[in-house]
C-alpha cells in the first residue's frame, strides 16, 4: 500500500491530466448533446458525443496507469476534483456561463480539501 508521500509525481502527473480531460469530455458531451437529434442514431454517430466517450476512456486509462505506479487514493482523487474547476473554465471559454462568488468559493473548498487530503 503506497502512503501519501510516496505517492509518484507520475501518478500526480496522469490525474492531473485525467482531471483536465474530464471537464473536455464533459464539455464534449453538453456541446454534442446541444446538436443531437432525439433518436439513438442521433447519440451514437455524433462526433462529439463519440469523442467524450474517448475523453473518459483516456481518463480509465490514466487511472489504472497512476495506480499502477503506486498512487495513493488520498493524494489521487482529491486532484481528480479539479475536473469542476476545470469545467467552470471551459463553460466560461465555450458558453460563457459566469463563474460566480459562491462558485470561487467551491473551487477554494476543493484546493484546501486537496491539499488536506494529501498531508
Amino acid at each position: 500500500m503506497t502512503s501519501p508521500a510516496q505517492t509518484p509525481l507520475f501518478s500526480i502527473v496522469c490525474f492531473v491530466i485525467a482531471s483536465v480531460l474530464g471537464a473536455v469530455g464533459q464539455f464534449l458531451y453538453k456541446s454534442g448533446a446541444d446538436k443531437a437529434t432525439d433518436t439513438i442514431a442521433g447519440y451514437l454517430l455524433n462526433g462529439r458525443i463519440l469523442a467524450g466517450v474517448v475523453s473518459y476512456i483516456a481518463v480509465m486509462v490514466l487511472f489504472v496507469a497512476a495506480f499502477k505506479r503506486g498512487g495513493a487514493l488520498t493524494v489521487l482523487y482529491p486532484i481528480y476534483a479539479t475536473t469542476f474547476i476545470w469545467a467552470a473554465l471551459i463553460a466560461l471559454a465555450a458558453f460563457g456561463t459566469p463563474i460566480k462568488f459562491v462558485n470561487i468559493a467551491g473551487m477554494t473548498l476543493l484546493i484546501v480539501g486537496m491539499y488536506l487530503m494529501g498531508r
